[in-house]
């Protein structure tokens, strides 16, 4: 397929003037006035790379704890229709039985033939955080760092595993770190760290952060903590959950300046309410409610999102942050923190063919391609 006379964000993230042709599952030319036969006429949209979600839990009443193929395929059929292209099912505090049950799930679709987004791989965002900072995470099923039975979990993946979340103040959290940072990405989330406690994880093999300013101390001038940490180093990149709710506009504008896409990770934390009306929900084996698409606990603590990527790239150039920043930050910089930026994230030949079409001006999805194929 030929797609021509679109506005292109090319692999550096530039908005330029150019024809992009795929075959088969790949992009295999960018460039001025190519020709072919099947040509679609992309005037007035935008071409940009498919969205990459690297920390979601569930939509349209599916979770990756339920454990069931078949609902994260269903997760991935939603996904697509909105825009991500590629995901990483994330797994949260729950027992070593769940978990479990669900990493063999993820690892059961990724060995068959994928509709919809494609699943990259497991996000454990739980159970090695600190029970002070858990959010909407059960305390009941909170763990030291334990590098064995990480390792175990692993195995049981399918070695699918691509990021881990740690607590760094937890006893063992370094050696934990040097053991798993050879597998995968390990960050830091659910944390009381100081700043030095964050610099010296760092130094030992973190180079993520889990939903920054999200369940852990705020940025204070005489405690910068682990979002000053992040500031002040440069080796660490961090999510943001973009919608407006979780982090005020102005300091998504703050965060941007500081660290800009190429250290950002937009990320959703969406949880099996997203996509649904407001209502009651469930989140790690407790009730949530959904009110003007807030998700919070009975006693208020906020509880995962309901948003999308595609939601929040619109939300966040409505708050002044350039486009190709927030594309940048939601496609190629989160496939780079998994591993996965040699196949995906950017438009470049060789590249899996995952496009979005957006209107130029209302930036309204207009189509998406997953591996070559349009699903929307």
């Amino acid at each position: 397929m030929l797609y021509q006379n679109a506005e292109l964000l090319n692999g550096d993230f530039q908005l330029v003037r150019a024809d992009l042709r795929t075959e088969g599952e790949r992009i295999c030319e960018v460039g001025q006035a190519l020709q072919g036969e099947q040509v679609t006429d992309l005037s007035g949209c935008l071409l940009l790379p498919g969205l990459v979600d690297i920390h979601i839990h569930g939509c349209v009443g599916a979770d990756t704890c339920d454990a069931d193929p078949d609902l994260l395929r269903k997760m991935a059929v939603h996904l697509a229709q909105g825009g991500v292209t590629s995901f990483c099912p994330t797994t949260m505090t729950v027992s070593e039985e769940t978990i479990r049950a669900s990493l063999r799930a993820v690892r059961e679709v990724m060995q068959a033939e994928q509709q919809g987004a494609a699943v990259l791989g497991v996000n454990m965002e739980g159970p090695y955080i600190n029970a002070h900072k858990r959010g909407a995470q059960k305390e009941s099923f909170v763990e030291k760092p334990d590098l064995a039975q990480f390792y175990s979990y692993w195995e049981e993946s399918g070695k699918s595993i691509k990021l881990v979340d740690i607590a760094p103040e937890s006893p063992d959290a370094s050696a934990f770190i040097r053991g798993a940072r050879e597998l995968c990405t390990v960050s830091i989330a659910h944390t009381t760290a100081d700043y030095d406690t964050a610099v010296q994880a760092f130094h030992t093999g973190v180079s993520h952060v889990t939903h920054l300013f999200n369940a852990m101390p705020g940025l204070n001038h005489r405690a910068p903590g682990v979002v000053g940490a992040v500031f002040d180093s440069s080796g660490v990149t961090a999510e943001l959950i973009c919608d407006g709710f979780h982090i005020h506009p102005a300091v998504l504008r703050i965060a941007f300046r500081q660290l800009g896409a190429a250290r950002i990770c937009v990320i959703s934390d969406s949880m099996r309410a997203a996509g649904l009306p407001d209502g009651v929900s469930e989140l790690g084996g407790q009730t949530v409610y959904v009110k003007n698409g807030e998700a919070r606990l009975a006693d208020g603590t906020i509880a995962g999102s309901t948003t999308n990527l595609l939601k929040e790239v619109q939300n966040l150039v409505s708050f002044g942050i350039p486009l190709p920043d927030a594309v940048q930050a939601a496609s190629l910089t989160p496939a780079r923190e998994i591993r996965e930026d040699h196949t995906r994230g950017s438009l470049v030949p060789g590249k899996l063919a995952d496009l979005l079409v957006l209107d130029r001006e209302t930036l309204a999805l207009r189509q998406v391609i997953c591996r070559g194929r349009r699903v929307v």
